[in-house]
């Protein structure tokens, strides 16, 4: 919660609505925070302002911080992916990294398992899905990251918009609506860029996440919320 420069993660009883903690080093970002568990112990894992860092569930206390701050139009605005004990974070002008946490001795380390320069989204948060990692760049392009290495595995070259996307996984495909507002349906392969449909859902840009429930899709754009259904 804050501002720039003035903000803090809380945590507050479910119960009564009281203040448990705070850790109030940073500001927020766009970012929402993720749950990772190591060594039995619970964290909160979210992008602030400047950095990338894990809190202790219980109390607040900081337990690792990895620096990250965006430089220019940038924005801290793609929630971490917890896989394991790695957590993968990315941001436009720095690119994609992963990290493992683990213990050490009383406290936590994060340690750089590899950094992908070149390929890094703007306003979405992408999909990992059998070891790969999905998403809309900052360029609007569709692009796949290898997980384990950090490898471009493809970037498509077509542009989809100014990097504002939404990324879900849908199963047997994945699906992206790009603020276009063309919903476009792809196989998560690693070899190639596979498209396998592309339907204009909106005559307005769409910002909001859709929401997948079994076949029908529901979309908002400017004016109304629509449902489609796929077959």
């Amino acid at each position: 919660l804050g501002a720039k420069g003035n903000g803090a993660i809380i945590a507050y009883d479910l119960a009564s609505g009281d203040e448990r903690w705070r850790w109030n080093a940073e500001g927020p970002e766009y970012a929402s925070p993720a749950l990772l568990t190591v060594a039995g112990t619970k964290q909160v894992v979210t992008l602030t302002e400047k950095s990338i860092v894990g809190v202790g569930l219980s109390d607040g206390k900081l337990l690792w911080q990895l620096p990250f701050a965006p430089a220019r139009r940038a924005y801290n605005a793609a929630t971490p992916i917890v896989s394991g004990q790695t957590v993968i974070y990315t941001g436009a002008g720095r690119g994609t990294k992963a990290a493992k946490i683990e213990k050490q001795g009383d406290g936590f380390a994060a340690n750089e398992l590899w950094s992908n320069p070149d390929v890094a989204p703007q306003y979405n948060t992408p999909v990992l899905k059998d070891g790969l990692l999905f998403g809309l760049s900052n360029r609007g392009n569709l692009f796949c990251i290898n997980a384990e290495n950090g490898q471009t595995a493809w970037i498509d070259t077509a542009a989809h918009g100014r990097g504002f996307a939404a990324m879900l996984d849908a199963g047997s495909c994945l699906v992206a609506l790009p603020s276009t507002s063309e919903l476009i349906a792809f196989k998560p392969a690693a070899s190639e860029y596979q498209e396998l449909a592309v339907i204009k859902v909106s005559e307005t840009p769409t910002y909001a996440h859709p929401v997948i429930a079994g076949n029908r899709i529901f979309v908002k754009d400017q004016d109304a919320v629509t449902m489609w259904a796929v077959e």
